[in-house]
C-alpha cells in the first residue's frame, strides 16, 4: 500500500521531509504541496521531480480527495489552524513542533481529537526515535540500574544567531529534553526552576547563556539540564541516568578515533541535523507505517500539550528565579495511562 501525503509548508524542514518521503522512505508518496509562497512550493516540486499538485491554500490541500495524510511544516503560528482542519477532515496529521504556539492552542487540539474519537495527530518530536535514546530506554525498562534517581543532561550548541533570545533556550532548545525525558522516565513534571550561572562572554548582550533548568517529576526523580548555546566547540547532547544500582549514559555518536600529531581524539559534530538525521527518517517512516496500519503510536497531541505547559512554567521560572509548579492536569484516558 502507498500513503498519499500532502505537505503544508515547503521551507527548510518541509523540503527535507518531502525529500525524505519521496527518496528515502517506503510507503509514502507526496501528491500535494502548499506554501504561503506558492513559487517556493512550485520550485520544490520541480527540484525534487515530484508529480504533485501545488495548492494556493492549505485548507484546499487538506480537503483534496487524493490526500490521505497531512504533514504540517509551516510557520509555527499556523500549526493549530491546520491541525484542527485535518482532524475535522478525519485525516491523520504529522505536525512539526510546536503543535501550537500556546498551551491553550495545544489543549484545543487535544479536545478536538478526543471529540473525534481516534488518534489522528503525531507531533514532530524526533528524539524518542534516536537509536541512543532507545538503547537508554531499554536499560531503564529492563531494570538493570534500578529506579532512576537523578538525571544529568546537557544541550549545547556551538553558536546561535543574534535573534535568539533567553526564552528561546526553553521553547526552541530545552523543548526536546522536556519531551524525551518524559518519555524516557514515563513520568510527569511537577515543578521547575531556572538558574543562571556566570554568563559567557561569547553570548550576545541580550542573551543569558548558559542556563541550568532543574526539573522534578511526580515520582521524585530530579533532573538538571544545562543549556549552553554558545559553547563554541560543537553540538553536544548528553544524558546520564543515576539509578539505584548503576549509571547509564546516552551513547556518543559514532566517530573514528584518531591518533595523530601526538593526540588521541574523536570528532564532535557541529550540526544538529547530522546528529539526529537518522531519527528523522525513523520517525516519519513510523508515521507512514502507523497510518497504513490504522493506529498512531508516536508522540501524541497530549505530549505536545504537556511540553507546552512545562515550557510555560520554565519561562515563568526564568523570570522569577523561583520554583514554579507545572500545572498539568491528569492525562485523559483517551491517550492511555
Amino acid at each position: 500500500m502507498t500513503l498519499n501525503i500532502g505537505v503544508i509548508g515547503t521551507g527548510a524542514i518541509g523540503r527535507d521531509h518531502i525529500r525524505r518521503c519521496s527518496q528515502v522512505l517506503q510507503g509514502g508518496r507526496i501528491v500535494a504541496v502548499n506554501d504561503i509562497n506558492r513559487d517556493n512550493a512550485a520550485k520544490v516540486v520541480n527540484e525534487l521531480n515530484l508529480d504533485a499538485q501545488v495548492y494556493a491554500n492549505g485548507h484546499e490541500l487538506i480537503q483534496a480527495t487524493d490526500v490521505q495524510a497531512v504533514l504540517v511544516t509551516s510557520w509555527g503560528p499556523s500549526h493549530e489552524e491546520f491541525v484542527l482542519a485535518a482532524i475535522a477532515a478525519g485525516k491523520p496529521v504529522f505536525c512539526e513542533k510546536p503543535l501550537a504556539v500556546t498551551a491553550q492552542g495545544c489543549k484545543n487540539i487535544v479536545e478536538a481529537e478526543a471529540k473525534y474519537g481516534k488518534r489522528l495527530v503525531q507531533v514532530g518530536f524526533m528524539r524518542p526515535y534516536d537509536q541512543g535514546y532507545r538503547a537508554l530506554k531499554q536499560v531503564l525498562t529492563s531494570g538493570q540500574i534500578g529506579e532512576p534517581l537523578m538525571l544529568h543532561c546537557a544541550h549545547r550548541n556551538p553558536t546561535v544567531g543574534e535573534a535568539y533570545t533567553t526564552d528561546m533556550a526553553i521553547t526552541d532548545t530545552l523543548i526536546h529534553e522536556i519531551d524525551v525525558l518524559r518519555w524516557l522516565l514515563d513520568d510527569e513534571y511537577v515543578s521547575v526552576q531556572v538558574i543562571f550561572p556566570r554568563k559567557s562572554s561569547k553570548a550576545y548582550s541580550h542573551l543569558k547563556d548558559p542556563q541550568i533548568v532543574l526539573l522534578e517529576t511526580a515520582k521524585g526523580t530530579r533532573i538538571d539540564v544545562e543549556i549552553f548555546v554558545n559553547c563554541q566547540y560543537g553540538y553536544d547532547i548528553q544524558c546520564e541516568i543515576v539509578g539505584e544500582t548503576g549509571i547509564a549514559k546516552l551513547p556518543e555518536p559514532s566517530s573514528v578515533q584518531m591518533r595523530s600529531g601526538a593526540k588521541l581524539s574523536t570528532e564532535i559534530l557541529t550540526d544538529w541535523k547530522e546528529r539526529f538525521i537518522d531519527a528523522y527518517d525513523v520517525e516519519l517512516q513510523s508515521f507512514i507505517n502507523d497510518v497504513l496500519a490504522g493506529q498512531l503510536t508516536g508522540p501524541s497531541a497530549w505530549d505536545g500539550y504537556a511540553a507546552a505547559v512545562t515550557a510555560d512554567a520554565c519561562i515563568a521560572a526564568q523570570l522569577s528565579g523561583e520554583v514554579v509548579p507545572v500545572a498539568l492536569p491528569a492525562r485523559p484516558g483517551f491517550y492511555g495511562q
